[in-house]
């Protein structure tokens, strides 16, 4: 989590004090420990949380023209949520954003209502307009290994180079989460023989297997690195020497993207799509692919039986008694 808890969750209350009754400010910051210390919520979703939560705390202070308080809250009817769902809408928000922040609502009133004694039947049964799921969006095999030996068309520096080829075979030949791979040090790919531990979403570990050819580009990559000397330094940096931004990675790929005339959709995020969509092809049950992966629920993995149901219809094939 966060280096200075207490300092960040300053930071991460300042927005809403112009907003919120200072008894609701203090409900927002234990709730935030309480994700942080008991939970172990991931940094991205506490910011997406309290995203949320600030938009409607503005929405509700402009429209009732005064901050609220705690015991505001619990007299909030479904018209107060409705009108700002739609207010979200005419704002240019979409049907999936507004998913999210009735989820992240009903998160923070399940709190208030254990820890608080603050309790609102109309958040219960509060729905968010119905979306259509899209798919990941896969490259093919070869395009996805041509993004993890390919060089930019534009000059940079080897080691540049070679730190751009370790982290696209990763999110390739590993399915990691951009961010997993970020999270990565020297010295913890030094000491990992053929698997690496990852910590994924909510802290959860797995292990990954590390292949031959995934581990020499890693390698190739550490013997030109700047800091290769400093066990603890991140694997992959950025040009000052500090961790790499995700923003930056994601600009590289599209460089190379461009070079290669490979479509928008090649991303990082969808380097992991193309890895599960591949195994999945390849006959790895859904079941493996979920841990590889490091999903909670089987249904999130189910998604890449849409993209490919050839693999359905061969699985049938080979395992029905008529097929």
């Amino acid at each position: 989590m966060w280096n200075n808890v207490s300092m960040n969750i300053d930071i991460l209350l300042a927005p809403f004090y112009d907003f919120v009754a200072p008894d609701l400010r203090e409900a927002i910051s234990l709730w935030i420990k309480n994700m942080v210390f008991e939970r172990r919520v991931s940094d991205h979703t506490v910011k997406n949380y309290l995203h949320d939560l600030k938009s409607f705390c503005v929405f509700q202070r402009d429209h009732r023209g005064t901050a609220l308080k705690l015991n505001d809250l619990s007299r909030l009817d479904l018209r107060d949520f409705r009108s700002f769902l739609a207010n979200r809408l005419g704002e240019g928000g979409s049907h999936r954003s507004n998913a999210r922040a009735v989820s992240s609502l009903k998160t923070f009133f399940k709190y208030l209502k254990k820890h608080h004694n603050i309790e609102n039947q109309a958040i219960l049964i509060l729905k968010a307009a119905k979306f259509l799921d899209s798919l990941p969006r896969p490259l093919n095999q070869d395009e996805a290994i041509a993004l993890t030996s390919e060089n930019s068309l534009e000059e940079q520096e080897p080691w540049v180079e070679a730190r751009d080829q370790a982290l696209f075979a990763l999110l390739y030949g590993c399915g990691l989460r951009i961010s997993e791979a970020l999270s990565l040090d020297i010295n913890g790919m030094k000491e990992g023989g053929r698997f690496l531990t990852i910590k994924g979403k909510g802290k959860k570990e797995r292990l990954v297997p590390l292949l031959p050819q995934v581990k020499e580009r890693v390698e190739d990559y550490i013997q030109l690195h700047p800091q290769q000397h400093t066990p603890s330094a991140p694997l992959f940096i950025g040009k000052r020497g500090g961790p790499l931004n995700p923003a930056v990675a994601q600009r590289q790929l599209q460089r190379l993207r461009l070079s290669m005339g490979l479509p928008e959709t090649a991303t990082p995020h969808a380097l992991r799509h193309s890895f599960a969509t591949h195994l999945l092809q390849g006959g790895a049950d859904l079941r493996s692919i979920q841990e590889l992966l490091g999903h909670s629920s089987l249904s999130t993995t189910q998604r890449y039986t849409k993209i490919d149901p050839s693999h359905l219809a061969k699985v049938y094939a080979k395992t029905h008694p008529r097929g």
